[in-house]
C-alpha cells in the first residue's frame, strides 16, 4: 500500500525532511498491515526491509544461550526496528512479531538510496535525527530516575511508628541521660533534706516503682523502633535490588541501541559519500 507523505512527517527519523524529500521517500516506501501474532521477520532473514511503527504493538526478541526468548524492544509510534540489518544487508539478529493489529512503514535500503540519489542533502537530515536519538539515549544512561526509599518509608509511617521512633531516638541521646540524671539527683536530694517529712524517704521505694514502670514501658517502645528499623533496612535492600536490576536491563538495552545507531550513522555516511561522488 502506498504511503501518504503526511505519515512520514510524524516519524522522528524523517522529521527534518522538506516537502520534496518527503514526497520522494513516500513514493518509495510502503505501508504494511499485520494481524495479531503475525511474524514480521525472523532471525536469519537476509536482505529484509526495516520497519517503522505507526500503530499497534510489536515485540522484538532474540534467543539467548539457553534457547529462551529474550525481549529486546517494544517500539513505540515512530520508532524503527530492523534498521541495522537493512542498512548492512546482513541477516536479522532478532525476531519481530505483532502482538496486536499493527501497521508499519516498510523501508528498504533501495528506498534510502533512491532518496539520497535525488536529494543528497536529505542524508544530513537523517544523520542529524539519528544524532539526536543518540544524545537522548546517552542522557537516559547518565540521568536515571529512581525512587527515594526514605520518602517511601516516611509516607507509609503510622502515628504509632513515629512516636516509637521519637521515643527511641530521645531515649538513646545524651540529652535524655543528662536530664534523667539531673531529675534523679534533685529528687533524691529533696527527700534526703526533708528527712522525716519526705514523701519518699530512703530507700526511695516510690522512685523505684516509677523507674520500674518507665523501664517496662520504654523497653517495648524501643523494640518497636528496632523492628521499624529492620523494616526500613529490608525495604531499602529491596529497592536497591529492584533499581540495580532495572538499571542493568536499561543499560544493556540502551547500549545495544547506541551500537545500532552508531552502525546506522556509519552506513548512512558511507551511502552519502558514494552518492555525492
Amino acid at each position: 500500500m502506498a504511503c501518504d507523505k503526511e505519515v512520514l512527517k510524524d516519524i522522528p527519523l524523517f522529521a527534518l525532511l522538506d516537502d520534496e524529500e518527503t514526497a520522494v521517500l513516500a513514493s518509495q516506501v510502503e505501508l504494511k498491515k499485520f494481524r495479531t501474532r503475525e511474524r514480521i521477520y525472523k532471525m536469519g532473514d537476509s536482505n529484509g526491509p526495516a520497519y517503522v511503527m505507526l500503530s499497534g504493538k510489536v515485540r522484538v526478541t532474540t534467543i539467548d544461550q539457553d534457547q529462551q526468548d529474550v525481549l529486546i524492544d517494544e517500539p513505540a509510534h515512530g520508532e524503527f526496528f530492523g534498521f541495522a540489518s537493512m542498512l548492512e544487508q546482513t541477516p536479522h539478529q532478532t525476531n519481530a512479531t505483532s502482538t496486536d493489529e499493527t501497521e508499519c512503514l516498510e523501508i528498504s535500503r533501495d528506498d534510502i538510496a533512491a532518496l539520497l540519489q535525488q536529494k543528497p542533502l536529505a542524508g544530513m537530515d537523517l544523520l542529524t535525527t539519528l544524532g539526536r536519538q543518540i544524545h537522548a539515549s546517552q542522557e537516559l544512561v547518565r540521568i536515571r530516575a529512581s525512587r527515594n526509599p526514605n520518602e517511601i518509608i516516611e509516607a507509609e509511617e503510622t502515628l504509632g511508628e513515629r512516636v516509637a521512633d521519637t521515643v527511641a531516638s530521645f531515649g538513646g541521646s545524651w540529652i535524655f541521660i543528662i536530664l534523667f540524671a539531673v531529675v534523679l539527683t534533685i529528687y533524691t536530694l529533696i527527700n534526703i533534706v526533708l528527712d522525716k517529712k519526705a514523701w519518699d524517704p530512703y530507700p526511695f521505694i516510690l522512685l523505684n516503682l516509677f523507674l520500674s514502670m518507665l523501664a517496662a514501658i520504654q523497653a517495648p517502645v524501643i523494640m518497636m523502633s528496632q523492628n521499624r528499623q529492620d523494616k526500613k533496612d529490608r525495604l531499602r535492600g529491596e529497592l536497591d535490588f529492584d533499581v540495580n536490576r532495572r538499571a542493568e536491563s536499561e543499560i544493556v538495552a540502551l547500549t545495544r541501541k547506541l551500537s545500532q545507531l552508531d552502525e546506522k550513522v556509519d552506513d548512512l555516511s558511507e551511502t552519502l559519500r558514494k552518492t555525492t561522488k
